[in-house]
């Protein structure tokens, strides 16, 4: 059987839902349960010719101007984007599982575009929520298992820069650390 390779991954958009919104950029990060990182993918995404940015969403990224700017640089069809992601995902060694903080905003939206645009997902309908894992690690309820309530040695110095590919790697490092956490509680 294949190993898991776990695809930490975080996503910018102009808005709460994919159709009416875009997906503005999408980071990949390919995670081993070791914490190697073996590859990682990144793109920003022209905007849906239909779609509008939601006003509140608007209103943050003018206080963002290095990650707006940095997720509307050279942007790409979503089609040709998304085809190069599902490419990219099927070449990794291992069956992909989606993972991300909150699985729930990032799935939704990559989930949508690759079968708008592709027509399928590496990830069949799942992924799995970093947050509820920490619920589960940690023993306590969904709503305790905030990032300042877990553990200082779960979090790497790396940045949280709203910058798609940032994101997706300082969250799969975390995932990475809470797994061994509890891989090592149940041995």
């Amino acid at each position: 059987m294949k190993q898991e390779i776990y695809i930490s991954t975080d996503v910018e958009t102009d808005g709460p839902i994919p159709g009416p919104h875009s997906m503005l950029s999408i980071g990949s990060a390919a995670y081993l349960a070791d914490k190697t990182c073996i590859s990682t993918f990144s793109a920003n995404l022209e905007c849906l010719p239909e779609a509008t940015a939601h006003p509140d969403t608007a209103a943050w990224w003018l206080t963002q101007p290095e990650a707006w700017a940095a997720c509307r640089a050279n942007p790409e069809t979503p089609q040709a984007a998304m085809q190069r992601y599902l490419a990219w995902v099927k070449s990794l060694p291992g069956k992909p599982v989606f993972v991300a903080y909150p699985a729930g905003f990032d799935f939704l939206f990559v989930y949508w575009y690759l079968i708008r645009f592709t027509g399928e997902s590496p990830f069949s309908h799942s992924a799995l929520d970093i947050k509820s894992y920490a619920m589960a690690v940690l023993k306590r309820g969904y709503r305790d298992s905030t990032k300042r309530n877990m553990p200082e040695h779960w979090f790497d110095p790396l940045p949280h820069t709203h910058v798609a590919l940032d994101d997706a790697i300082e969250q799969g490092a975390m995932f990475c650390n809470m797994l061994a956490d509890n891989l090592a509680r149940g041995r």
